[in-house]
């Protein structure tokens, strides 16, 4: 299975989570999770199902990146939009996890007041979005700017950014990122 230790990492940087974070959340240790991300062990469907888990990913999410043939329908419910955004404000809800061969990554974001994605950090992409309710700060490099309602972004993921809601109310956008991070 190509590459299943670099998109664990990955996935594990996006939810900014220590392998000794995950290891803790995930019952599975240190070692074999960084074994893993090595490329240096294959998983088990158990180990890979506990780790995905403790990160709020599913099998079948993980495995679209990589060519998973799941049925799918073109139209999903909003109780079809798996949640695999973080416990600590931040929720990702994501379109289209099972559609093969996905090579976009729909998401309705909601960060609570004082969210913040953290640290600002890239990866290779680019990434779209439009605010649908509240403000959200977004830096991207040395740029720093106050979205509101209907505000929108465009950038190279390469470019450090970061995300947060300083306002006193949720903050809801709709964002696109290609190539998918998840």
């Amino acid at each position: 299975m190509p590459a299943i230790g670099a998109a664990i990492r990955e996935l594990r940087r996006r939810r900014q989570l220590t392998t000794r974070q995950l290891a803790v959340r995930s019952g599975i240790s240190h070692s074999t999770i960084s074994l893993l991300e090595r490329d240096r062990l294959s998983p088990s469907v158990d180990t890979l199902g506990a780790i995905l888990e403790a990160m709020g990913a599913t099998l079948s999410g993980f495995f679209s990146d990589v060519g998973a043939q799941l049925p799918h329908s073109p139209f999903y419910g909003a109780d079809d939009l798996p949640e695999i955004g973080r416990d600590d404000g931040i929720s990702y809800r994501m379109v289209g996890i099972n559609h093969p061969n996905r090579r976009l990554l729909l998401l309705r974001e909601t960060y609570r007041p004082g969210a913040d994605t953290g640290e600002a950090f890239s990866h290779k992409a680019q990434e779209a979005g439009i605010v649908t309710r509240g403000v959200v700060e977004v830096s991207v490099g040395d740029q720093k700017k106050l979205l509101k309602a209907g505000d929108a972004y465009y950038f190279d993921s390469e470019t450090p950014h970061r995300f947060r809601n300083p306002g006193s109310e949720p903050a809801e956008l709709i964002s696109a990122i290609t190539p998918p991070t998840y």
